[in-house]
């Protein structure tokens, strides 16, 4: 099976999976690396891992749908069969949707319906919650409301700052989201089989 991720910023999420493919705790190939941010540190994470990248910056095309085709076609190229977003920080669009439908998977960091969008770790430190979490959910047309698949709560201490609930979230992050990849995996694949 082989899924792309896409990612914005630093990449530690897509870092966790390509690990995790590697020591075949997930059983698929990251076989592209799709970033809208040429300066993104998960630049160098794919080319440290000799994997193929898809950089583009959005303000050269007319339309969300003109650079959608030009990922789906480089997807296709690829042989990518499941899109993984990690810290993509751009809504998916029609054509992406319907190339992929009921095949791209998101992660956020707060326990969705709650804290939605920017800075869910942010948002739930100011809003004095003594549990936030994980979710990870599949892609729709809405921001950060697709059908959940996964959740895992993190409790917020008297003495946590911003930075060190962003720590504990990404740790549950970086095991939670390989897990949650391979068992959709494994039941996309049952389902192929016809079991």
């Amino acid at each position: 099976m082989k899924i792309a991720v896409f990612a914005s910023g630093s990449g530690t999420n897509a870092e966790a999976i390509i690990q995790a493919s590697k020591k075949q705790l997930l059983h698929a190939e990251v076989a592209l690396i799709v970033t809208d941010n040429p300066k993104a540190k998960v630049v160098a994470r794919a080319k440290q891992h000799g994997i193929p990248m898809f950089t583009f910056d959005p303000k050269s095309y007319e339309t969300k749908a003109d650079f959608e085709q030009e990922i789906v076609t480089e997807l296709n190229s690829q042989g990518v069969s499941f899109v993984v977003l990690a810290g993509y920080m751009r809504l998916i669009g029609a054509t992406l949707l319907q190339a992929y439908e009921g095949r791209i998977v998101n992660i956020h960091p707060s326990l969705l319906p709650s804290f939605p969008g920017l800075d869910a770790i942010g948002q739930a430190f100011k809003a004095k919650v003594k549990i936030t979490g994980v979710t990870i959910h599949y892609v729709d047309a809405g921001m950060d409301t697709g059908q959940i698949i996964a959740q895992e709560a993190v409790r917020v201490e008297a003495d946590d700052t911003v930075d060190s609930l962003q720590q504990k979230v990404q740790a549950v992050e970086h095991k939670l989201y390989p897990e949650t990849l391979q068992a959709i995996i494994t039941e996309h694949c049952m389902e192929r089989l016809g079991k």
